[in-house]
């Protein structure tokens, strides 16, 4: 196949965003689900065009983007069609290949850059960058091939069996209590996929969950998000709590600084996202990056001044990066497709309308076509003037919806 190249560039420069991008322009997306659509919404709210390229017709950006590329992430022509029509590329989604990346940024300029992606894309890669960094994350073993399954040390059992790649919301890990755990839950990975190479980690104490999202422009200048509390379900974020109501003044430092020296070491230009375990004693864990806007950031669109895909924008278009101002105490919950099907086999919508009656109650759905379970189908945020209320309406909303409390 032969390799594109965009009219007036050569092929193999790296194209860097030197200026700003003025509204008006067209910015390109990699990926077409709910993350891009709310990308999109950001953009075309600052006068960008905008295009985005996903095999699904019926994708959730597509369907409110200018322009929709429906084509295979590394689909020459498709990537073509994308440089020719954009001035910027960002990405939705970590697992977009970064082959496909490296491509576009050989004609255009790409954020977050293959470079950057491509650790994140690996877990193996990502802890060795945590601890090139200093930054702390859970002991851990690779393990390859099944050789190295003896060589495990029984100090990291119990633990949680992690895919090196294309895990995300609980999907590729096993919990293991045993060597014999291990053994069973590693072959049984294999077996399910092309997996080549997992990761276990020790089970830590967690008392709980923190996530950073900053946003670094090309010229260095970083800005980060208010810290943000998370509860997950089955490896699935449930709960988003802002201002987060167990972080101390120390943690929040130590969280904000790891975050940003991470973004930093990787020449990042975009939003990235740091999740992290507070572990009982206080002390801080990485435990994994997201190249873009995160699902714990959503909250941001209805309690800050500039949300995260605000700054996925001002990032992609060398424009001035501002720190976010959490004017609203916010709770967000996630909204999975088992809720369409809490009455039975049937999918039901569920009830909107007492939802909505509900003080500060903001409904995000993400124009998806068909529910399931484990589907990110949409999100709820609570604003208000106090923490206390926003978890009072919250919790409202859980017991009207059947979600479990918090």
């Amino acid at each position: 196949m032969t390799p594109f190249i965009a009219q007036g560039t050569t092929l193999g420069e790296h194209q860097e965003l030197t200026s700003f991008i003025a509204p008006g322009a067209t910015l390109g997306v990699m990926g077409g689900g709910q993350l891009a659509r709310m990308f999109v919404h950001a953009a075309q709210q600052m006068g960008y065009a905008t295009a985005v390229l996903d095999a699904d017709a019926n994708s959730p950006a597509g369907c409110v983007s200018h322009h929709h590329i429906q084509a295979d992430y590394l689909d020459d022509a498709g990537l073509a069609q994308l440089a020719a029509c954009c001035a910027a590329v960002t990405t939705e989604f970590e697992n977009v290949p970064a082959a496909a990346l490296k491509r576009l940024a050989a004609t255009r300029p790409v954020a977050p850059s293959a470079e950057a992606v491509e650790v994140c894309q690996d877990r193996a890669a990502e802890k060795a960058h945590f601890a090139r960094c200093g930054v702390a994350c859970a002991p851990h073993a690779l393990i390859a091939e099944a050789s190295q399954l003896a060589d495990v040390s029984d100090h990291l059992l119990p633990g949680i069996l992690k895919t090196t790649r294309m895990g995300y919301d609980g999907k590729g890990q096993a919990r293991v209590n045993n060597p014999a755990e291990l053994s069973a839950a590693w072959h049984a990975m294999q077996r399910a996929g092309a997996v080549t190479s997992c990761v276990v980690e020790k089970l830590l104490p967690l008392k709980y969950e923190v996530s950073v999202i900053v946003a670094r422009g090309a010229n260095g200048s970083v800005v980060h998000l208010p810290v943000q509390q998370n509860l997950h379900v089955d490896g699935i974020l449930a709960v988003t709590q802002v201002p987060a109501p167990n972080l101390t003044a120390e943690v929040q430092t130590h969280a904000i600084a790891a975050a940003e020296k991470l973004a930093a070491s990787l020449n990042y230009v975009g939003v990235l996202c740091v999740e992290f375990f507070v572990l009982q004693d206080g002390s801080l864990v990485a435990n994994e990056m997201a190249p873009r806007p995160h699902n714990s950031g959503h909250y941001s669109i209805d309690a800050c001044d500039v949300s995260q895909f605000d700054l996925q924008v001002r990032a992609l278009a060398a424009a001035p990066l501002v720190a976010p101002r959490l004017h609203s105490a916010a709770v967000m919950l996630n909204l999975l497709g088992g809720l369409w099907f809490a009455r039975g086999a049937s999918a039901v919508e569920p009830a909107w309308e007492k939802v909505l009656g509900l003080p500060g109650a903001h409904l995000h759905l993400y124009g998806k076509t068909q529910a399931r379970a484990g589907r990110k189908m949409g999100h709820l945020t609570f604003t208000a003037a106090t923490p206390a209320l926003a978890r009072c309406a919250a919790l409202q909303a859980c017991d009207v919806l059947g979600l479990p409390s918090f």
